[in-house]
C-alpha cells in the first residue's frame, strides 16, 4: 500500500454499505492513549517524541489488522498531501500543521488509521460506512488491545486513561456520526434539535468537525462526555440519539413531499441544473447543491447515481483531492474549474 493507491481508491467508509446510509454518510470512533512515562507531546522534548515513534512503530508493526498499514512521517509530507489526509478525515487539521516529530498510519480501505504524536501520542480511529458505530468500536478496540499488550498506557485507578486534554480523560473515547440532516433544516427543525442534543452531553459540529461550520446540511454528532460512564454506555447513548436524529428527519421528508412537493421537486431540479451546466463552482456552493441532488436521489426524484459515487463525490471535489486529480498545484480559479467538470461527470 501507498500514498497513490489513497487516491485511486478512496476508502471502504464512502461505500454507502451501512445502516441508514442516506443520513448517515459514516461513523467514527476515536481512542485517545499516552505512553506510561512520558510526557504528553505538547510537553516533550524531541528525543521523547522520537522514543514514542519508536515505541510505538513496534507495537503498531505487531499487530495484524494494520499488517499491510502505509506508514507515513508528516514532515516529509507536503502541505498538499497533508490536506489531502484531512479532508480524507484520516487527520486532524492541527495535525496537519504542526512541525513535531510525527507520524500517521493508515490501515487498509481506511478503516482504521492512527496519529501519532498528535495531542496525545496516539490517536486511534475506526471509520465505517453508514450508521455503525458499534462496528467501528468493535474493531478500534481491537487494535486498541493489541498496541496495550505491547505498551504500557499511562491510566489511573481514579481518572481512567490519562490524556492531554482533561475532557479526553476516563476512557478516552470519541464517538461521531456524519449526517445529512436536509429536511430538518428546511423545515426549520434543526435549531430545536441541536438544542436538545446540547442538554444530554452531545456535540454537533461541521463538515470537518471541530472548528468547523456546517455546509451543506451536513453535521458531525459526537459524545461529549468520556469520564464517568463505560466505552459501552456512551456508544449506547449515541445510537439512541442518532436513531432519534434519522426519525425526526425521515419524518420531515415526510413532511416535505406530502405539503410541499412541487416546492421541492423545483428545489432538487435546480440543483441538479445548476450542477450539470455550471463550469465554474467554488466548494460551499458545490456542497449546498450536492445536498439537494442527494436528498433529490433519496426520495426517488433522481434516480441515475448510486450512494457511493455521492459519498465519493463529497471528498474528491475538495481542493488538495482536485490537485492531486490533476498532478499539480491549482489556483482556487482552476480549482473552481476543475470541480464543475469533475461533478458533471458524476452525475450525467
Amino acid at each position: 500500500m501507498n500514498f497513490d493507491d489513497l487516491l485511486k481508491e478512496p476508502g471502504e467508509w464512502l461505500k454507502g454499505k451501512g445502516a441508514s446510509s442516506k443520513i448517515v454518510i459514516s461513523s467514527r470512533v476515536r481512542l485517545a492513549r499516552n505512553l506510561d512515562g512520558i510526557p504528553f507531546p505538547g510537553w516533550a522534548g524531541k528525543r521523547e517524541r522520537e522514543e514514542v515513534l519508536k515505541l510505538s512503530a513496534r507495537s503498531i508493526s505487531a499487530c495484524p489488522i494494520l499488517k499491510n498499514a502505509l506508514s507515513l512521517e508528516l514532515n516529509k509530507l507536503s502541505a498538499l498531501d497533508r490536506q489531502f489526509l484531512v479532508e480524507r478525515y484520516l487527520i486532524s487539521r492541527e495535525f496537519a500543521e504542526s512541525k513535531i516529530e510525527r507520524a500517521a498510519v493508515i490501515g487498509e480501505k481506511e478503516m482504521v488509521s492512527l496519529m501519532i504524536n498528535e495531542e496525545d501520542h496516539l490517536r486511534l480511529q475506526s471509520l465505517h460506512s453508514g450508521f455503525e458505530i458499534e462496528e467501528a468500536w468493535r474493531l478500534v478496540s481491537q487494535v486498541d488491545d493489541e498496541i496495550g499488550k505491547r505498551v504500557k498506557y499511562a491510566f489511573s485507578d481514579h481518572w481512567g486513561f490519562l490524556t492531554a486534554c482533561p475532557t479526553n480523560c476516563g476512557t478516552g473515547l470519541r464517538a461521531s456520526a456524519m449526517l445529512h440532516l436536509p429536511a430538518l433544516v428546511m423545515t426549520k427543525q434543526i435549531n430545536k434539535v441541536f438544542q436538545v442534543l446540547s442538554k444530554v452531553g452531545v456535540a454537533v459540529r461541521g463538515f470537518y468537525g471541530e472548528g468547523t461550520q456546517a455546509s451543506g446540511n451536513f453535521f458531525q454528532v459526537s459524545n461529549q462526555i468520556t469520564l464517568g460512564q463505560s466505552e459501552e454506555e456512551i456508544i449506547d447513548n449515541l445510537e439512541r440519539i442518532i436513531r432519534q436524529i434519522i426519525d425526526h428527519e425521515e419524518k420531515a421528508r415526510e413532511i416535505l413531499l406530502k405539503k410541499s412537493r412541487f416546492e421541492l421537486e423545483d428545489k432538487v431540479g435546480r440543483a441538479y441544473g445548476i450542477l450539470e451546466y455550471s463550469h465554474i463552482m467554488n466548494s460551499q456552493e458545490a456542497l449546498e447543491l450536492l445536498s439537494l441532488f442527494r436528498l433529490g436521489v433519496d426520495i426517488g426524484i433522481i434516480t441515475k447515481i448510486s450512494i457511493e459515487s455521492q459519498n465519493k463525490l463529497l471528498i474528491i471535489i475538495q481542493p488538495a483531492h482536485l490537485q492531486k486529480m490533476e498532478g499539480r498545484a491549482l489556483t482556487p480559479a482552476e480549482r473552481d474549474t476543475k470541480r464543475a467538470d469533475v461533478i458533471k461527470k458524476a452525475i450525467r
